[in-house]
């Protein structure tokens, strides 16, 4: 994959790193961005149609994490990978859990960060390619997922989460068929290691609140025991 015109955001306040980084991704044919500030790369994410984000957990102001949050709140989907001195277990799972589609632990080698780099750029191309769903109807329940609402008949107007978004869109590409934790955890949370797979079936039950007339008795966002979920449509 040609890495001509694709955008990619460094956000990182170490120096050293940031000139090794960004003359790595010139050298390949990256156009690049540099931050180093939390509050300086959102301001970057809104003036420019970035492709990708490489994101320091640790930076002054605000953290990597809000700034992950941040983004994937202003409904942006392109892969951020994380940057991370510490090996915990625990801070690559929030990174993830919070939207973040790949980490990588400080020190490491340029080789590797390019290779993750292709294959996130390679994947989100891919899933760009798909033609997205916008609308959906349940029942008496209308979704706009481009603007990530519901229009419930008796809750009003709820608005979708970053993430609930990309999980229904998911699960409306592949109605009426059967569709795995493991396939969720890989295809919506971007990540092929099964941390929790608890995490899934938290997200759908708070789906379910708000695309469903009788969450605990789904009609439409349904449990395939020893299976996975489905989304059942006419």
């Amino acid at each position: 994959m040609s890495a001509e015109s694709k955008k990619i955001i460094i956000v990182e306040d170490e120096p050293s790193l940031v000139f090794t980084l960004e003359d790595t991704l010139e050298n390949e044919g990256y156009h690049t961005f540099v931050a180093e500030k939390g509050d300086d790369a959102v301001d970057i994410v809104k003036n420019e149609d970035l492709d990708l984000m490489i994101l320091d957990l640790m930076l002054p102001g605000m953290s990597g994490y809000d700034v992950c949050k941040k983004v994937r709140a202003m409904n942006y989907t392109f892969p951020i990978i994380m940057l991370t001195a510490r090996d915990q277990e625990i801070d690559k799972v929030t990174g993830l859990n919070i939207g973040a589609d790949d980490y990588i632990t400080k020190p490491f080698g340029v080789k590797e960060l390019l290779a993750r780099i292709q294959a996130r750029l390679r994947r989100s191309n891919q899933y760009a390619k798909a033609k997205p769903i916008n609308e959906l109807e349940l029942g008496d329940i209308h979704i706009d997922l481009k603007n990530a609402r519901a229009d419930h008949p008796e809750r009003g107007d709820i608005e979708l989460t970053t993430r609930e978004v990309e999980l229904i869109r998911y699960l409306a590409a592949h109605a009426n068929e059967p569709v795995s934790r493991d396939a969720l955890l890989e295809n919506v949370w971007r990540y092929e290691f099964s941390t929790n797979t608890r995490t899934v079936d938290v997200h759908i039950s708070k789906l379910r609140s708000k695309v469903e007339m009788h969450p605990d008795n789904p009609k439409y966002l349904v449990t395939l025991h020893g299976v996975g979920y489905m989304l059942k449509m006419s």
